[in-house]
């Protein structure tokens, strides 16, 4: 036999000879380990020691800004390409940009020339706001065909440029033309008549200036004294003076058994809206006003006190005259022939059922003090003609808006100014915009530092304001629908300065947040204190002050809540928002004390000079309302539950129930309150509910948000570092997982070759390496599983912080009622309105409170009851839904 084996052995080893082993992983070639590398290892774990603390500190904050970017779309993982900017970040950033010498250049922009609504000067300067938001926001016009972005009011621009604020991309900005019933003046006269009927004194009704004021004395005639919105036309009779035209005066008189039928009334200024005293004297049969403003309510700094009158000192000079409107403010404010609805250019008007029908004029101090001689005892007591002639007409106005788009893009803060004074208004509204460009110049640098807000924000530069809130209310009835759907908060800011003393007003649910951002801003000019610390100061001259005034101003501070923040009224443009739809709204600024100067409200003399010489030296007060407006809004926009406090709210509506309780055990009816007390504290409980939900929501949204954040920052982290370790070894870094658009895969391929016998040889190459691509193509599905799951659970938890924002929101929205109030059913909040005869000041609870105050109806009290508690009914039960 013969042995076959070696030969076998010899075949099967040349037959292996020309197949490879299996493929191993190749170990990269050892690098040689001198000195040096060790030296550079040491340091770099020195180092990495040393910053540790610093980078915990630094990780912690980044954590915490770059969280919120996940809220605009839980299905979009950032890249964190750059740091997000958020927060006290954000804030602090904010908060260096306003200053003092910029403040000075705006208000002389704007202030030292006039602008009253409608006129050119007034088109001017809406043309100067949009070049500001162009300029600082990159705003470009909503469609972008090269024109200029001025949109007719009702025309598809104007209605796409607001509509679309919920979808745009970036920046916008552009201007809406309305055409409100406006007057102008022609000419006008007051007069002493004689026997004969002709006069024998004639007013000089036009204020006198000089060169010492350089603007008032160029401009001293620009607007002729005038009410806006008066009645023209031509009237005389005995004149009887009424002292502030309140309904108290009124009724002194006729218990003294004065008639007014046929009489021209003489008042002064103060106490009420200016328009409300020509009603109640209308409403008595008079045949014209004569209004005049009265150094007695100027407080400490008066002539009779020693001191000398503007422009030579803080008193006041005694030929200004208060120009206003003259708008029955509180049956409905803007156009008075388009109640309800926008005055577009070709609307279809009414009579204007909101405006005098008896003609006026506003006095000067020297011209009254010639009237109240004539009729005081000893007096001839003539007849006393009056004359007023106006242009009344379809004028157009323009409001100026913009927008920043945000991560949240329904969800909308909208900032407003009016931008429109009766001459040069270098207090109101100029210090405002001046205040309102600083904001916008600090809005800009958060911009540029790549800054986007949570939320949207539009900033408006109204116009018309000073006629009746026009340009506000016409862009609030014109988009009812959409601010009802998105507007979360309204920012006013009218005056930011006339005196010494700052003044918070605001919805109850946005008292907290006014306070919490004034005590957060350095006093203008008491180091150590904050801007609240400002609610308590006054001016710095001294004098005897009638009890009267400083009554009236102990009145304004008792109308306060424990927190020192005062409830709306009307006479700013808040009140479409508030009044009639419903949207939490703020007001503030710093306002006049019995010991400032006296403020030339509307004159000729609210002048640069005035303002820089007396209201507000060095601007500190213009720049610290910038900084407590700005930052009251990133507040807004920037929270991922919005900072409104319901539970405030509910206890102040209880507190509102007292008042009304205390008037009402003044009168002989017998009202029971005991079920809208009922449903105050039903609503209080559900509120405090509320503040429970919106905690969790919030602390369960950040705390997944941090887990995700943490983990992707970490990975980034550790990827950076071990890339600077590799470079100490001379090794090459690779992208990390963070970049890359697909999971990486491992190449288990080797190449083939072909053998001696010309086979294509594929190599084997082992279970490992394949072992490791099925685990990766596993971890890989887990991970799509994993992210999934992520995404449910991040939706889940968005949604239930947006559902308790929305219903933080629909609290001021509850007290709306479509039937709105009696005999002034434009005014739909039941909760708070301007008083029926006080225009300005608020009456809360007002329908039930005016049943009682001026209607004297106990069946419409209870009616009133009723309808309240049915409200607050429905309030409470969507709060807990």
């Amino acid at each position: 036999m013969v042995d076959h084996t070696h030969d076998e052995k010899g075949d099967e080893n040349k037959r292996l000879a020309g197949i490879p082993p299996p493929v191993q992983q190749q170990n990269a070639a050892k690098k040689r380990f001198t000195w040096a590398t060790v030296l550079k290892a040491i340091i770099v774990v020195a180092v990495v020691d040393v910053v540790l603390a610093r980078w915990l500190q630094d990780f912690r904050a980044e954590v915490d800004a770059e969280t919120s970017a996940w809220l605009s779309n839980p299905f979009t993982l950032p890249h964190f390409h750059h740091k997000i900017l958020n927060g006290k970040p954000a804030e602090d950033i904010f908060l260096t940009v306003p200053n003092a010498a910029s403040a000075i250049a705006a208000s002389r922009q704007y202030a030292t020339k006039p602008h009253m609504a409608g006129t050119p000067g007034d088109f001017e300067t809406a043309k100067d706001f949009l070049a500001l938001l162009q300029e600082h926001f990159g705003a470009v016009a909503p469609a972008a065909d090269g024109a200029q972005p001025i949109y007719s009011a009702g025309s598809v621009a104007s209605r796409n440029a607001t509509l679309s604020i919920p979808h745009l991309a970036a920046p916008t900005a552009w201007i809406d033309v309305y055409y409100p019933v406006m007057n102008t003046p022609l000419n006008h006269s007051v007069a002493i008549l004689g026997a004969d009927g002709a006069p024998v004194w004639a007013a000089p009704l036009e204020e006198v200036a000089d060169g010492t004021d350089p603007e008032a004395g160029r401009y001293v005639e620009a607007v002729p004294v005038f009410h806006g919105l008066s009645r023209s036309g031509e009237v005389a009779g005995k004149l009887v003076y009424a002292n502030y035209g309140r309904q108290q005066d009124y009724k002194a008189l006729l218990d003294k058994g004065v008639d007014l039928n046929g009489t021209i009334v003489l008042v002064r200024y103060g106490g009420i809206f200016r328009g409300l005293k020509v009603k109640g004297a209308e409403e008595l049969g008079a045949a014209g006003v004569l209004i005049f403003s009265d150094p007695a309510d100027d407080g400490a700094v008066t002539e009779e006190n020693g001191y000398l009158t503007y422009p030579h000192g803080p008193a006041r000079n005694p030929t200004s005259v208060q120009r206003g409107s003259v708008q029955y403010l509180s049956l409905y404010p803007g156009d008075p022939t388009t109640p309800g609805t926008p005055a577009y250019e070709n609307a279809t008007r009414t009579e204007g059922g909101n405006i005098p029908g008896i003609p006026s004029l506003p006095l000067s101090w020297a011209n009254a003090q010639v009237l109240l001689n004539e009729i005081s005892e000893g007096g001839l007591n003539r007849t006393i003609s009056l004359v007023n002639h106006v242009d009344t007409r379809v004028i157009p106005i323009w409001n100026t808006m913009a927008v920043i788009p945000g991560h949240i893009k329904d969800e909308v803060v909208v900032v407003g100014n009016h931008r429109d004074a009766w001459v040069m208004g270098a207090t109101d509204p100029s210090s405002g915009t001046a205040s309102v460009h600083e904001v916008v110049r600090g809005f800009g640098a958060l911009l540029k530092k790549g800054w986007k807000p949570l939320r949207t924000v539009v900033f408006a530069s109204w116009d018309a304001e000073e006629y009746g809130l026009i340009g506000s209310t016409e862009w609030g009835e014109d988009f009812a629908e959409f601010i009802d759907e998105h507007v979360v908060a309204y920012l006013n800011l009218d005056s930011s300065v006339s005196g010494s003393r700052f003044r918070a007003n605001a919805s109850p649910s946005l008292a907290h947040l006014v306070r919490g951002a004034a005590e957060d801003v350095p006093h203008p000019t008491k180091p150590g204190l904050s801007l609240w610390d400002a609610t308590k100061d006054s001016g710095i001259f001294e004098g005897k002050v009638k009890s009267e005034i400083l009554e009236m101003y102990e009145a304004e501070l008792q109308q306060a809540d424990d927190l020192g923040v005062t409830p709306l009224g009307s006479g700013s443009d808040y009140t479409v928002f508030l009044q009639r739809i419903g949207v939490a709204s703020t007001n503030g600024g710093f306002g006049s004390t019995p010991n400032d100067p006296a403020y030339h409200y509307h004159s000729v003399y609210d002048s640069e000079r005035w303002q820089e010489l007396y209201g507000d030296p060095g601007f500190s007060r213009h720049v610290v309302v910038a900084k407590h407006l700005g930052l009251t809004t990133l507040r807004l926009l920037d929270s991922i539950v919005l900072p409104i406090n319901t539970t405030h709210y509910a206890l102040e509506l209880g507190n509102y129930l007292d008042h009304v309780e205390a008037i009402a055990a003044t009168s002989s009816f017998d009202v029971d309150f005991s079920s809208l007390r009922s449903s105050i504290s039903e609503l209080q409980v559900a509120s405090s509910a509320l503040d429970q939900e919106k905690v969790k929501a919030e602390r369960q949204l950040k705390k997944l948000l941090r887990r995700i954040v943490r983990r992707r920052l970490i990975r980034r982290t550790v990827h950076r570092a071990i890339c600077k370790l590799k470079k100490v070894f001379g090794r090459e870094c690779g992208p990390g997982r963070e970049w890359q658009n697909s999971p990486r895969t491992i190449d288990v391929s080797a190449p083939s070759y072909v053998d001696e016998n010309q086979r294509i040889v594929r190599p084997r190459i082992g279970r490992a390496p394949v072992w490791m691509k099925e685990q990766q193509e596993r971890r890989a599905c887990n991970m799509d599983d994993k992210r999934k799951r992520l995404h449910k659970k991040l939706l889940k938890a968005v949604k239930r912080v947006r559902a308790a924002n929305k219903k933080l929101v629909a609290f001021e929205r509850g007290l709306i009622s479509e039937e709105g109030i009696k005999d002034r059913e434009w005014y739909k909040h039941l909760g708070v309105a301007p008083g029926k005869w006080l225009g300005y000041g608020a009456t809360t609870l007002p329908a039930l409170t005016e049943a009682f105050t001026i209607e004297h109806n106990a069946t419409l009290a209870k009616h009133e009851v009723k309808r309240l508690k049915k409200l607050i009914d429905a309030l409470a039960d969507k709060l807990e839904a």
